[in-house]
């Protein structure tokens, strides 16, 4: 019986990380000082650009173990150590993503030569927003498994 919710779930972690990522790729070209640039400007000179790649990592990284979390749920290996071990792993991604994020906002409001950071700044604090409570679901479940156990 849990084989359809979490088969659905699956395909919802995959659909999110291929928005994600389709979103990475194709949105440098339609910012407004990218408009006429040439690949290699868009993405080889652009230090926040690189700097945003290497901070999607982490969102890669927990979405991957949403997959296997959801493969050990599907199994019925719900109290498991992967599953503990999952859910560890995501609130360090979540942490890790706001750790990233933090920075960024720092960088826009202060260094960006930018007379309106509002957009950034609420951006990132929607980011954050997100991450704080995948942390706190995946602590708060974490507990609940080492408990179960």
């Amino acid at each position: 019986m849990q084989f359809l919710p979490t088969l659905f779930l699956k395909a919802i972690t995959i659909l999110i990380g291929i928005g994600a990522l389709a979103f990475l790729l194709v949105e440098p070209h339609f910012e407004g000082r990218n408009m006429n640039a040439t690949l290699f400007e868009i993405y080889f000179t652009d230090p926040f650009l690189a700097y945003a790649y290497i901070a999607s990592i982490p969102f890669f990284i927990a979405l991957y173990q949403a997959f296997q979390l959801l493969g050990s749920v599907g199994r019925g290996e719900t109290l498991s150590h992967h599953a503990v071990k999952a859910l560890r792993t995501i609130r360090h991604c979540a942490l890790a993503i706001i750790g990233f994020v933090v920075p960024g906002m720092i960088f826009i409001r202060f260094f960006s030569g930018s007379d309106d950071p509002a957009g950034g700044i609420a951006m990132g604090a929607l980011i954050i927003l997100g991450s704080l409570i995948a942390a706190a679901t995946a602590s708060t479940l974490e507990r609940v498994a080492q408990r179960g156990r």
